[in-house]
């Protein structure tokens, strides 16, 4: 059983015991979340898309940890013109460990 749910901007095609790193959400460390905005739900057998989500699916994960990830160099130049400009950015990043996906608050069997 799998689903594919927005979350900042971005979509994740998640299932039970996967970890995905989400952009920076207000959430304690081994706190348990539900987060909705699923567009689609399935296995081999059936699949369900929401148009455009599903209100029913939800999917809970568990907060392993909020952390920044690495650093990017943005390096901005302009040829003959003594112009360089470099700057560095690190992404916030909140770690999630899907624990379920659940129907009208039931978990589904994987």
């Amino acid at each position: 059983m799998y689903a594919i749910l927005k979350q900042g901007g971005r979509q994740y095609r998640v299932s039970p015991g996967d970890v995905i790193q989400v952009d920076k959400l207000e959430a304690e460390k081994g706190a348990e979340i539900e987060l909705d905005g699923i567009l689609m739900v399935g296995d081999d057998e059936m699949r369900e898309v929401g148009a455009p989500v599903l209100d029913d699916f939800k999917v809970k994960a568990k907060v392993l940890r909020s952390d920044r990830g690495r650093k990017v160099t943005v390096f901005k130049f302009k040829r003959r013109k003594g112009y360089h400009k470099k700057q560095g950015h690190r992404q916030d990043f909140t770690e999630l460990k899907i624990t379920a996906i659940t129907k009208g608050g039931e978990p589904i069997p994987a």
